[in-house]
């Protein structure tokens, strides 16, 4: 089993424990937005650059103060979880929560690298009664159970959730998902550190909305034709991307990454903020670049891919970029 870390990673584990309190990670959605709604394959992976963790500040600024406010309003909708699914030890959530307890965080919000999923794991880390930990056997029962917890308690964020971004911040790795009912902790393949092939962040530098988006989407699976095209493009795409990125395949990779770029494209475009449509197009015809959502889209980040980054940075020198991965 290939472990991802990245660089730093000593070092945020030395910071990790000088919180004294456990640090909870942003994810990337490599492949499978949307698609997992609808049973194709999904590969996410825990993003080590943001984090977050639950604090408490004698004197707290106005953003921790209004962290504590939207905190108090999930706690009431934690209480209206089924109790058969999850328990919470809510006088010492609700204890803490008055004395200002707050969610620290990095993460940003509207980005698609899971703000909300690194705060539901956080507080079931703290707060869950019986919880299921990450030391012991993780049977795909237990995993599967995580998710639906976690779906639960993160819908009060964006309306409907698959459960996965709190599960991978939860777990702080890869999560390979074959089906909605078959989903794995799993390895990949170790970074190169002399390729010049990459995987990146690019900041559209809008905040994006997940609910609205996840709308259009069940709107449209309405229609034959987009459902058709779900299943005959979408989804043969990505399940293509996740085996190839899993077996190392990069030409592969790259071949099926450019199909998926112009699938969504051409059937995603609310998704795409419309200043970039020229910009994704471009990506495609020039292969120095494949661009595809990081999430939802809307806004935040795009994911890019590329077998030449140096290249790609030449055609997107106006904008922000961040390595994830090198090939």
């Amino acid at each position: 089993m290939y472990i991802w870390l990245e660089p730093n990673y000593e070092l945020k584990k030395l910071f990790r424990v000088a919180m004294k309190g456990p640090l909870f990670y942003s994810k990337i959605l490599l492949f499978g937005e949307y698609g997992i709604i609808k049973d194709s394959k999904g590969l996410s992976i825990p993003y080590n650059f943001y984090n977050g963790a639950l604090k408490k500040d004698e004197n707290p600024s106005d953003t921790a103060i209004s962290s504590n406010q939207k905190l108090k309003t999930f706690v009431d909708y934690l209480k209206t979880i089924d109790t058969n699914l999850v328990t919470f030890d809510f006088n010492k959530l609700e204890k803490d929560v008055e004395e200002g307890m707050y969610f620290d965080s990095s993460i940003p919000q509207g980005y698609g690298v899971g703000s909300s999923g690194a705060l539901v794991a956080a507080i079931y880390y703290k707060y869950a009664n019986d919880k299921i930990t990450v030391l012991e056997n993780l049977t795909r029962e237990k995993l599967l159970n995580l998710k639906a917890i976690f779906s639960e308690m993160e819908s009060f964020f964006h309306g409907k959730s698959s459960g996965l971004d709190p599960l991978n911040s939860y777990l702080s790795l890869p999560i390979l998902i074959n089906s909605k009912d078959n989903i794995e902790a799993t390895g990949i393949p170790t970074q190169s550190t002399t390729g010049k092939g990459a995987v990146f962040l690019l900041d559209s530098g809008i905040t994006g909305e997940t609910a609205p988006m996840v709308q259009i989407f069940m709107e449209n699976m309405k229609q034959d034709g987009f459902r058709k095209m779900i299943k005959d493009q979408f989804v043969k795409h990505t399940d293509a991307c996740v085996e190839d990125f899993l077996k190392g395949d990069i030409k592969s990779l790259f071949r099926n990454t450019k199909q998926l770029s112009k699938v969504v494209l051409n059937h995603f475009k609310p998704m795409i903020p419309k200043q970039f449509h020229e910009l994704w197009k471009k990506g495609i015809e020039t292969n120095a670049y494949y661009l595809k959502l990081c999430g939802s889209g809307g806004g935040g980040y795009m994911l890019g891919f590329t077998e030449d980054f140096d290249k790609a940075k030449q055609h997107l020198e106006n904008y922000k970029l961040e390595v994830v991965y090198n090939f």
